[in-house]
């Protein structure tokens, strides 16, 4: 029998902090109509990704739950060869987005990350975690500048993501230094139903370590890394990330 070919999968993210909105931004140039703009002036839009929806609102936040600044929706396209899931550019544009519209502090990431898009079976030798050719980047940063974190992830119904610390752990990359983990955990509420995929997060841990910056770019290639390793393991299911800068 062959495997289940990859498909194009709901890429999310829900930026959770404070924003003050510029004295000069227009309410008609929205979320939505920025990251649309954004992404297509980047050359990204109907190439990484196709637009979907975004928005501000938050219809399930539950009490203590952080506020919502933002979130972003987009149909991403199956990663094959050497190209990561595009979480790092589609995070990057969302950033932009907020700050186009005002003056912030965002202190978490939340991201829904669709392994299934992910063609593991064209993964080149040299290259099996793809996120992995990009790691000195980071290297090249401020050492003084390093954060802790802590990542909770969810997956609906894969239970290998029990083994995520043990193969993060066995990658040679000083991007994400995990220095903890423990099975559970607990995430704001997302802004959608299990409906939406293929929730409630039924197996979930929680990671503790340290992030090459506070940044999208650092948080996207997480994301990446998390979702490649994932997939590499055997989920299928989509993964629900959370990053919190926890000092």
């Amino acid at each position: 029998m062959s495997a289940e070919a990859p498909a194009t999968g709901t890429l999310f993210a829900a930026l959770y902090g404070t924003q003050a909105q510029h004295p000069w931004h227009d309410p008609e140039n929205d979320a939505y109509q920025l990251f649309h703009q954004r992404s297509l002036a980047m050359g990204w839009l109907d190439v990484l990704w196709g637009m979907n929806d975004a928005g501000s609102e938050h219809p399930r936040r539950a009490l203590g739950d952080p506020e919502l600044v933002a979130w972003f929706q987009v149909e991403a396209a199956v990663a094959s060869g050497e190209r990561s899931l595009p979480v790092r550019p589609f995070l990057v544009c969302a950033g932009s987005v907020v700050e186009r519209i005002g003056a912030g502090d965002v202190r978490a990431v939340q991201l829904l990350l669709p392994v299934g898009a992910i063609d593991v079976a064209s993964r080149p030798a040299y290259a099996p975690v793809p996120s992995m050719l990009t790691r000195e980047w980071f290297r090249a940063g401020d050492p003084t500048v390093r954060t802790p974190v802590e990542v909770t992830v969810g997956s609906g119904r894969d239970e290998v993501i029990g083994e995520l610390p043990r193969h993060l752990a066995g990658l040679e990359q000083d991007v994400f230094t995990l220095r903890s983990y423990s099975p559970g955990g607990t995430s704001p509420e997302p802004p959608f139903d299990d409906t939406f995929w293929s929730g409630p997060p039924r197996h979930t841990l929680t990671l503790r370590g340290d992030l090459a910056d506070w940044s999208y770019d650092a948080v996207g290639w997480l994301g990446e890394t998390l979702a490649e390793t994932a997939a590499r393991l055997g989920a299928r299911a989509p993964l629900l990330v959370t990053v919190t800068r926890t000092t």
